[in-house]
């Protein structure tokens, strides 16, 4: 995933803790694996829940005060996303304002959230969803948290790429 991706290229920095939140144990277990055993990143922390928690996330921005937030949590699908349009709704937004809202409350730095380039102009839910999302880092200026958007195409392997199908049907 892009997430995954994001904590490779962190671990390069050398962070004093890298807390990693995730909603799938798989996923969660096989980053984890690779950061420590790979590339010998002991400072992973390993959170299994959904954003949309906000009790819990609370819970994490108190006892791990977080300086910096790559917020990449999103369902990416677009044609699972136009059958489950709620999914897109309580995921990409309301999991998104929940981090946002606990960034400011913890006082967090710097808040990044990663976005797609279907949110420039949405032709489907996922791609509304997110530029929702975009649209409230944009009403979060204004505090010490400085909040920003980057958007990223289609992410070649990542868990919403169309490689692996195109793989499989090659195969």
């Amino acid at each position: 995933s892009i997430g995954s991706e994001l904590c490779r290229q962190i671990t390069r920095f050398n962070p004093a803790e890298l807390i990693l939140v995730e909603a799938s144990e798989a996923n969660l277990y096989a980053i984890q694996m690779e950061l420590q055993h790979e590339l010998n990143f002991p400072g992973c922390r390993c959170i299994l829940s959904r954003v949309q928690n906000r009790s819990l996330m609370d819970h994490v921005f108190s006892s791990y005060q977080p300086q910096l937030i790559f917020h990449a949590a999103a369902y990416k699908h677009v044609p699972m996303l136009e059958q489950n349009p709620w999914k897109a709704i309580t995921n990409n937004v309301v999991g998104s304002q929940v981090v946002m809202e606990l960034a400011m409350k913890y006082g967090v730095e710097r808040f990044v959230l990663v976005s797609t380039d279907k949110a420039v102009r949405p032709t489907n839910v996922m791609g509304a969803s997110k530029r929702l999302a975009e649209l409230m880092v944009q009403s979060m200026q204004g505090n010490c948290t400085r909040f920003m958007a980057v958007r990223f195409g289609n992410v070649i392997g990542s868990s919403g790429s169309v490689l692996p199908l195109f793989r499989r049907q090659l195969e």
